[in-house]
């Protein structure tokens, strides 16, 4: 049984990479709406609460009950989870005089305490919150102080709970990966044994047994993610999975041949689809991100749909679904950050299962550390690093001018161009 971390988030901006900083110290870890808690789940070790773009006050706040997860799991709250943790026993928390935003170091602190086990005098911590911590429960005590936060973090006595109000999932915190350590292996006892290397090892076998000799038809897009999800599930059925490589138009300069081709040298039963029409006249006079996302996440369902039919027998749609599209798509403070044409199901006419291989991963973090996928990756990324290519043949091919080349560039992000300057 793979043990876990739990991280239960109620809305923060960071609370994606305090996953990743997790799974970083090779510890598996979910994240979970903050009123979700897997209580029945025997493989959770500890237990993480997140920040929040709420106060603690407010009506609208987010609050959960946490009796049943108190004593049982050792819990670190992050922010916010610090704040709730101690208002909600008895301590105070108020606005503070002016906003705690940025770098601060730790003054003082409990070198004993385990949360804090190696971390350097002083070090450099970062504070994000309007509001502070000014009275703690009687049970708890201050384990850290910076030189503006009396309370930067706490422990409740005798318990397995500790509340920091800084910020340790991000790159300013210097020894803030450290202390997650400290939390995840030496306070939860987690053993480190996860990697994404062998969560592909363990997919595949899951694979085999989910899908057994059904056929599946998968949708790609060209990128990393439905690629690899393709390998994984080309090395567990093989040729019973056919891939949907579809055109909608918006491809770069031959792209569409080039990746075909490159799908083809990876062994994948790979079908070409050229929708380009029909994404472009459902798309026409739409301005609107959030509607032009629904459209297009239609009109991929549509085109699978058509094909799908065409091959005998298919059983399940595959898709390269993340984690954080998972995350994005899911509404915590009532906004969604953005859907994803792959999250949220598919139309009953389509009468397939859904598998998705990859759902459970970071990109950056667990695709991009698959050893064993890292050709793949390269070719897929590569495609990002030719724009610079592309976008100098079409300035020949149509004649711009130099006035219309310098217009151009400043409209786009010069890392968009693989940082390279071009001659004008």
């Amino acid at each position: 049984m793979q043990e876990k971390i739990i991280i239960l988030d109620f809305g923060s901006q960071t609370t994606q990479l305090i996953g990743r900083r997790v799974r970083e110290l090779n510890m598996y870890c979910e994240i979970v709406p903050y009123n979700k808690f897997p209580h029945d789940d025997p493989s959770v070790i500890g237990v993480i609460l997140s920040g929040s773009p709420f106060s603690v006050y407010d009506e609208k706040a987010f609050k959960v009950d946490l009796t049943n997860i108190r004593g049982k799991y050792p819990i670190l709250g992050i922010c916010y989870g610090a704040q709730f943790m101690s208002y909600t026993n008895g301590g105070k928390v108020e606005p503070a005089n002016t906003r705690e935003y940025g770098r601060a170091h730790l003054a003082t602190f409990d070198h004993q305490n385990p949360l804090l086990k190696g971390i350097r005098e002083h070090s450099q911590v970062w504070m994000s919150h309007g509001d502070t911590i000014t009275t703690i429960p009687d049970n708890f005590e201050i384990i850290a102080s910076t030189d503006k936060v009396a309370i930067a973090a706490y422990q409740a006595k005798n318990e397995k709970l500790w509340g920091v109000q800084f910020h340790p999932e991000v790159f300013h915190s210097e020894d803030g990966t450290l202390l997650l350590k400290n939390f995840v292996v030496d306070i939860c006892g987690g053993k480190q044994d996860w990697s994404a290397a062998s969560f592909i090892e363990t997919t595949v076998a899951e694979l085999k047994q989910q899908l057994g000799d059904d056929k599946v038809v998968l949708g790609l897009s060209g990128g990393v993610d439905s690629s690899v999800a393709a390998v994984l599930l080309n090395k567990a059925i093989g040729k019973n999975l056919t891939c949907i490589f579809v055109d909608h138009g918006m491809l770069r300069k031959n792209e569409f041949k080039n990746v075909l081709h490159d799908y083809e040298c990876l062994g994948l039963n790979v079908i070409g689809v050229d929708a380009s029409e029909k994404f472009f006249s459902e798309l026409a006079g739409v301005t609107e991100p959030e509607r032009k996302r629904k459209i297009i996440g239609k009109g991929f369902i549509d085109v699978f749909d058509e094909e799908a039919h065409k091959i005998q027998d298919v059983k399940w749609l595959a898709q390269g679904t993340i984690y954080p599209d998972c995350i994005e798509s899911l509404s915590i403070t009532g906004t969604v950050i953005k859907s994803h044409h792959n999250v949220g199901g598919l139309p009953e006419k389509m009468n397939l299962k859904l598998c998705e291989p990859l759902r459970l991963l970071f990109k950056r973090i667990d695709i991009r550390s698959c050893h064993c996928f890292h050709g793949l990756i390269v070719r897929c990324v590569a495609y990002n690093h030719r724009c610079d290519h592309i976008i100098t043949c079409c300035f020949h091919c149509l004649k711009v001018n130099r006035d219309q080349k310098i217009s151009f560039f400043h409209r786009i992000p010069i890392s968009f161009m693989g940082g390279k300057m071009f001659s004008l």
